[in-house]
């Protein structure tokens, strides 16, 4: 038995806990899978970094409406996909190395395996125990395998899988209708393929204000072939390919995407043999300083927060580290103003209060949008389907909500976040700075003014 100062499992944002001021430290770190987490490998920089051929492949569909003809001549699937891993999978090795060999890291053991708690801060790592006085969950999550009869026989694709196809499908079916569908739907329609994709409800990303929620179905429905109200009750394979069973109906497609949600890895560390507590959403329970219900235990990042992004997870790393290195003097994570993006097309952004939250909470607010087509930008692009929205206290003028769909959605919202987190109200922000003409932020700026303030 080894035991550590320190013990890390995972080497996503948990990895980034690490600098100078721990080399004093025995430290472990205990990764499964591949160094550097979901987003490096398969999450949020390689969707990314197939998102922007995909929006250039999208292009000459747009233009021809400006009196521009443009062609795509071809996408060269095998160079995207090689030049995306071919950054993305040095970078993972190379954090490996950096932690097993760099001198920086003498203090630091890797262990390569799956670990699993045999009592308190004691794990076993593929039959070796170690223990620690003080450790960090932060293991991550993995997607939802669903149980559809036949669907394992024929095979199917998740998020972890499906970037590195050998080539492009003829026809491409998507399970699922939250961020992991409306992005690969983007993705692999801009580059020819033919995409279905089915939702058990009757609209997509249903999490999303239901205005914008609305149109975005409204919208994909144009481009893609969308299935509302729609279970898979059944897989088979044929000659024509992989037959889906719906209800009411059948359909037939190469590949089958899963995209129905993601589930905290908690369950594969035995986390009742250390007293950790576990919601009956699968996160690990924490307190304000990311504390678990076992004494000297942490937990950050999707094993532990129901709103699984990145930059939560780094929010909480940092989070953590602090109270690492003071205990006595703990910070507490801040979660009020998580803003998410979908980065589809059209883009699609938020952050705080939808419409139906307020409402349910009773909440007094006062709504207000602002379309693309009514600033001069928009003009240019002649984009008359975008629009922001936003929810503000009538009495303060204290934004409660902002969601914008549209072009470069995720970067106009970021002002809107910047006041909600620093407490600036509408009429404030609106009026007492310059809003550069005829740029994007205007649409912003409008919706501030269009606000019906007490």
């Amino acid at each position: 038995m080894t035991n550590f100062d320190l013990v890390i499992i995972g080497t996503g944002s948990g990895n980034s806990i690490l600098d100078e001021r721990f080399a004093g430290q025995r430290v472990a770190i205990v990764e499964k899978g591949t160094f550097g987490g979901t987003c490096l490998n398969v999450g949020c920089i390689p969707t990314k970094m197939f998102v922007h051929p995909a929006d250039l492949a999208a292009t000459p569909a747009k233009a021809a409406r400006l009196g521009v003809d443009l062609s795509l001549d071809g996408v060269r699937w095998t160079e995207i996909r090689d030049r995306i891993f071919g950054r993305i999978d040095p970078i993972a090795a190379g954090g490996r190395e950096y932690r097993i060999n760099h001198p920086d890291n003498e203090n630091v053991t890797v262990y390569e395996g799956t670990a699993r708690f045999t009592g308190p801060r004691t794990l076993d790592v593929d039959g070796e125990t170690i223990t620690a006085d003080r450790m960090v969950l932060a293991a991550g999550a993995r997607p939802v395998l669903p149980d559809i009869p036949g669907l394992d026989e024929v095979g199917y694709h998740t998020s972890d899988t499906i970037m590195r196809l050998e080539e492009l499908p003829r026809h491409l079916t998507i399970i699922g209708s939250g961020f992991v569908s409306a992005e690969f739907a983007h993705v692999f329609a801009s580059f020819g393929v033919e995409v279905t994709v089915i939702a058990r409800s009757g609209a997509l990303l249903r999490g999303e204000d239901s205005d914008i929620s609305s149109r975005f179905t409204q919208l994909a429905a144009q481009t893609w072939d969308v299935r509302l109200n729609r279970k898979v009750l059944g897989a088979s394979r044929d000659a024509a390919g992989i037959r889906l069973e719906l209800d009411g109906e059948s359909l037939t497609t190469d590949l089958v995407l899963v995209a129905i949600g993601r589930t905290p890895n908690s369950d594969l560390l035995n986390l009742p043999a250390a007293g950790i507590e576990v919601a009956s959403s699968g996160h690990v329970v924490v307190d304000e300083f990311q504390h678990t219900t076992a004494e000297g235990v942490w937990a950050l990042g999707d094993i532990s927060s129901p709103v699984e992004l990145k930059h939560v997870a780094n929010h909480e790393a940092r989070v953590v580290r602090h109270n690492l290195l003071n205990p006595a003097a703990p910070i507490a994570a801040d979660h009020r103003y998580v803003p998410h993006a979908v980065f589809t097309s059209p883009q699609v952004a938020a952050v705080g209060l939808t419409e139906e939250q307020a409402r349910a909470r009773g909440v007094r607010y006062v709504t207000a949008t602002q379309d693309y087509a009514g600033i001069a930008y928009g003009w240019a692009m002649e984009d008359t389907t975008g629009f922001a929205k936003l929810l503000a206290d009538p009495a303060s003028g204290q934004l409660l909500g902002a969601h914008i769909i549209g072009p470069q959605a995720s970067t106009l919202i970021q002002p809107l976040i910047q006041a909600m987190s620093f407490g600036l109200d509408a009429r404030s922000m609106a009026s007492g700075q310059y809003w550069i003409h005829p740029a994007m932020p205007e649409l912003v700026e409008n919706a501030l003014l269009n606000l019906p303030l007490d």
